[in-house]
């Protein structure tokens, strides 16, 4: 099921706290990047990034989900209202990102 465009919305609105957000649509999801690092995305209406050492520190009981078949398992962020946690996860999780 393809992701709609509203839940972006929504999460983009999220995040609007950070500078230089952008997104790809890809096969009827979201690729989302931060500061030209892709961080996470939107897939079947789920907001999904990267399980890097941060993000499971400040998520210590974190939900991990497949995105798509044969993808490796991302972190599902369940609290998607909370901006403040949000904004912390972008701001931890772009230095361990490659390029």
């Amino acid at each position: 099921m393809p992701s709609n465009k509203e839940f972006l919305d929504f999460i983009l609105e999220q995040l609007s706290q950070l500078s230089d957000i952008k997104y790809r649509k890809m096969m009827g999801e979201y690729i989302i990047y931060y500061r030209g690092k892709v961080v996470g995305g939107i897939y079947d209406n789920r907001f999904l990034i990267k399980p890097t050492k941060s993000v499971l520190e400040i998520i210590p009981d974190a939900v991990m989900e497949i995105p798509y078949p044969n993808a490796k398992p991302m972190v599902l962020i369940e609290d998607i209202e909370n901006q403040k946690l949000l904004v912390q996860l972008f701001n931890q999780i772009y230095s361990e990102l490659p390029k």
